[in-house]
């Protein structure tokens, strides 16, 4: 396979500003589709990166082009209706985050990829950011010793730019899914996926009526382990605030920026590198890095990471952050 033939389905925010720029840029793929179900966009978009074809109909597409994988960055409740045909047609597919709605969806396209046999993978692209990688290195090399805690959050000053999203029946949920989801992939990728058993959620409406805004999420881990995530689209700070922390017997890691903090001679010394990128880049790295690494996977070199499986074992625990957050109590979770 000389190029990978993408299409791109969804040419909102996501997909103009983020996935099809880094495309167009590859020299490992061909563009040759976009999709969206409004008309103008899809042919302005077309024409803004050069792509030959455009539709508003995805069966289509799927029966008139050739292609070996499709990038979804449609709302939500889309995606499932998507991706499975798409698998089924025998193209592997990226799919933005949240996987779905609910866990059931999750379930239903991870059983499809598994049963086409084709790659399903979910953007979670701050696993790709260098400095996570690089902070995730030491946290595997036992640098900090044994993990005791750890804590991640995004708070935004105002609220998301798409209007869908504060549509419970379209998103599934509210800020949880779009921000704490990713921060508690974050985290839960730093500790190697550790069992969870216990969760507890409280959510707050301050100014949407039908999804969260604001989140505060506390895991209890098998081995004894806790984690405690944090997402807003409407706090009152003067700038976003972003980090991840995580605390061991012997030191503490901590994002954004990075920093490596241990006791050595009787002195505190951060052994990250002194010289780093500024969070912009790292931003645009963590998609660069995503994209390769799928396209990568399309042509074989390597197994995907962040799959649909994987995605499942997250929806589990996003619906018991919402049936805590609903009922006011603890959720235990049962062995999978």
């Amino acid at each position: 396979m000389e190029k990978v033939k993408v299409s791109v389905v969804g040419l909102g925010w996501i997909a103009q500003v983020v996935h099809l720029p880094i495309l167009k840029k590859s020299t490992e793929v061909e563009l040759v589709a976009v999709c969206d179900r409004d008309k103008g966009r899809a042919r302005l978009v077309a024409e803004k990166f050069g792509v030959k074809k455009h539709y508003t109909d995805f069966a289509q597409l799927l029966t008139n082009e050739e292609c070996d994988a499709v990038i979804v960055c449609t709302s939500t409740d889309a995606h499932k209706d998507i991706a499975i045909p798409a698998m089924k047609a025998g193209k592997d597919v990226l799919v933005e985050k949240p996987i779905a709605r609910h866990f059931v969806e999750a379930v239903a396209m991870a059983d499809a990829a598994k049963e086409c046999k084709h790659n399903l993978m979910v953007g979670m692209n701050h696993r790709f950011r260098p400095d996570a990688m690089l902070m995730k290195s030491f946290v595997e090399g036992g640098e900090l010793g044994a993990v005791m805690y750890a804590k991640s959050g995004w708070l935004r000053r105002r609220e998301n730019n798409n209007p869908w999203m504060n549509k419970k029946a379209i998103a599934g949920g509210g800020v949880f899914l779009d921000l704490g989801l990713v921060m508690f992939d974050l985290a839960f990728w730093m500790l190697s996926y550790p069992e969870v058993k216990r969760v507890s959620a409280s959510t707050f409406q301050q100014k949407n009526k039908e999804v969260e805004d604001t989140s505060i999420v506390h895991l209890h881990m098998k081995d004894g382990l806790v984690l405690d995530i944090e997402a807003s689209w409407s706090t009152f700070l003067s700038e976003d605030v972003y980090y991840c922390n995580i605390y061991g017997r012997q030191g503490t890691a901590s994002l954004n920026p990075l920093r490596i903090n241990k006791e050595l001679h009787g002195s505190l010394v951060n052994l990250a590198p002194a010289r780093l990128e500024s969070p912009q880049h790292f931003f645009r790295r963590s998609y660069e890095n995503e994209i390769n690494h799928f396209i990568g996977a399309v042509k074989g070199y390597h197994s995907v990471v962040s799959t649909g499986d994987e995605a499942v074992q997250r929806m589990r625990i996003v619906d018991a952050v919402y049936k805590s957050a609903k009922t006011g109590k603890e959720v235990t979770l049962s062995k999978n």
